[in-house]
């Protein structure tokens, strides 16, 4: 409650200043001072769905191998080396993106999707642009390899967690692996699984570093998934140490701030929705 106070008072002038037009505005302009939350608020959203989309699929298949098929004796060391990735710090996987990740999205990924997808009808113009490397396709993937530790470490326990009676029920029954983790394991884990998949969806939309890197930092909305952007997390980073006290870019940093925290609350609320429906 203390930190929404904080934010919402300090972003008190900016809302004065551009009324509601300040979320739907595009404008970032230090110069006539005029901004606006669309361009950051779309490149958050945008980064935090291509990070689950890559992340949700991967971290539970490597919980999956992990729990039913690895070996006893592998799946000890790969789980640890997986959770491990934990405690990468950020700008570590920022350097990473902005040295591996961002070369080869340039010199391979942009100009094949751009030849061999981007005259597709409806989809094509995700794929379009020059190939520079930065923008929202590589934060997606570099914020998925941040998430993906998170997700898998929850699915892991709660899979690990389930009484193994129940499990070999549907063994005796003639269920296949599969079948159980589709049948059983899932529906009895699933309000876990969304929770695990909500704490990866936080670490995404708040990432500030490793986002800032790969990202491009350009205030705009791009359509491409290789067009630069912005986040609200990074562009709070760049733009804060700029910002007078008592001005009005710190006053729409912090309705930036606002903004995410709502989103964050928005996402939660979305997810216990989901949940009283689905135990209903």
């Amino acid at each position: 409650g203390g930190l929404i106070a904080v934010l919402a008072w300090g972003g008190i002038s900016a809302w004065s200043a551009f009324g509601p037009g300040f979320v739907w505005s595009t404008a970032w302009n230090p110069v006539t001072q005029h901004f606006g939350a669309a361009a950051p608020v779309f490149g958050s959203v945008v980064t935090t769905v291509l990070a689950l989309v890559f992340a949700v699929p991967l971290a539970f298949g490597i919980a999956f191998w992990l729990v039913e098929m690895a070996p006893a004796m592998v799946a000890g060391p790969i789980g640890m080396a997986v959770q491990l990735l934990a405690a990468v710090p950020s700008i570590i996987f920022g350097m990473w993106g902005f040295f591996v990740i961002v070369p080869a999205m340039a010199h391979y990924v942009q100009p094949w999707a751009r030849v061999h997808l981007g005259h597709l009808p409806g989809i094509g113009m995700l794929f379009q642009g020059p190939p520079y490397g930065t923008g929202l396709l590589t934060a997606g993937l570099v914020l998925a390899m941040m998430v993906t530790p998170f997700v898998c470490a929850v699915m892991r326990d709660v899979f690990v967690a389930m009484p193994a009676q129940i499990r070999e029920s549907a063994y005796g029954l003639g269920a296949t692996r599969w079948e159980v983790m589709r049948s059983v394991t899932l529906p009895w884990s699933r309000p876990a699984l969304i929770g695990g998949i909500m704490l990866g969806m936080g670490r995404a939309l708040g990432e500030t570093m490793a986002v800032t890197f790969v990202i491009g930092n350009t205030n705009r909305i791009g359509w491409s998934l290789f067009s630069p952007g912005n986040t609200i997390a990074s562009l709070i980073a760049l733009e804060f140490p700029e910002s007078p006290a008592g001005s009005l870019k710190l006053a729409s940093l912090l309705a930036l701030g606002f903004i995410l925290m709502v989103i964050s609350f928005l996402t939660l609320a979305c997810s216990r929705l989901l949940l009283r429906r689905g135990g209903a």
